[in-house]
């Protein structure tokens, strides 16, 4: 199985540490197209040398090569978003994380759309494992 892993990259890189570890977990699971991203150091100096053209074409390439998105929609991105409209267009199943977090909502865009399952944790950890691995073993 090939998961695209989705998170808002450019503005949110306060949080790599979270995403790498889910990358990881889910990892154990699929194949992550998306992995190499985690790294920040990495994903900077590539941003600085290919086109934004490249980074969409690519992008979408992977969706389609995907069975699965998994999107981490704590932060609002209008790429993740338009992320999982993509996946949501090709009938590619879509599952949203929502980090419990001073008492933030997730975007009714994403919570309304009955086609998307939608999960909240609080933490990395026991909980948010268990979850990725009921996406896993128990088609959630």
């Amino acid at each position: 199985m090939k998961v695209y892993f989705a998170w808002s990259i450019r503005w949110w890189r306060d949080d790599k540490e979270l995403y790498n570890l889910i990358i990881e977990y889910i990892s154990e699971y699929a194949e992550v197209l998306t992995e190499h991203i985690w790294d920040v150091t990495l994903s900077e100096m590539w941003e600085e040398v290919v086109t934004d053209e490249y980074i969409y074409t690519r992008d979408v390439g992977w969706i389609d090569e995907a069975d699965m998105v998994i999107a981490e929609v704590t932060n609002p991105s209008l790429w993740v978003w338009y992320e999982i409209w993509y996946a949501e267009a090709r009938e590619i199943p879509v599952i949203c994380l929502f980090r419990n977090k001073n008492n933030k909502r997730v975007s009714a865009m994403i919570s309304g759309n009955k086609k998307l399952k939608v999960f909240n944790y609080k933490t990395y950890g026991k909980e948010l494992q268990d979850l990725i691995s009921n996406i896993f073993t128990n088609d959630a």
